[in-house]
């Protein structure tokens, strides 16, 4: 009888769990994601280059607020390259959360740059932040936590 496929799999969640990591956001990373990447590289999940240590920390990072779910599966994938520890990984792309000093200033930039939207939005037509909000994103390299951003918006405009 042929082995199945990634059984060892809740070990490594296990693992994970025993590093740090909630039990929910563990196999999340190991069955969802990294188990995505296990096949598409077809090997097995616990011959992958992440060891359930490094998944536990960037789960932290995600917690932390320091990555967004986004950034956290660029270091989980830079990780899986061979780039390092997520610690390092996170320093040496520049890869973290903008901070409120630089979120506020692009909120500001947004707002100023797409007047008509702006005017929407304070109308009562949330639908309006779409422009506002990538530009958001842009300005930030995408390292914006979108939910806050979208919450400086509504602040800044309604208030």
């Amino acid at each position: 009888m042929k082995p199945l496929p990634n059984a060892g799999v809740l070990d490594l969640v296990a693992a994970t769990i025993d590093a740090g990591a909630a039990p929910a956001k563990a196999r999340g990373w190991w069955l969802g994601y990294l188990v995505g990447r296990a096949n598409e590289a077809g090997v097995e999940a616990a011959d992958l280059q992440i060891t359930p240590a490094a998944v536990a920390r960037i789960s932290a990072m995600e917690d932390e607020g320091t990555l967004t779910n986004k950034l956290a599966r660029q270091v989980a994938d830079a990780v899986l390259a061979g780039e390092g520890e997520p610690d390092a990984v996170v320093e040496a792309h520049g890869w973290k959360v903008a901070g409120e000093d630089e979120l506020v200033a692009a909120v500001d930039a947004a707002i100023a740059a797409h007047t008509d939207a702006a005017e929407k939005v304070r109308g009562g037509n949330q639908g309006a932040l779409g422009p506002m909000l990538g530009a958001v994103m842009k300005a930030t390299g995408g390292s914006a936590d979108a939910r806050r951003a979208r919450e400086l918006l509504l602040e800044r405009l309604t208030s």
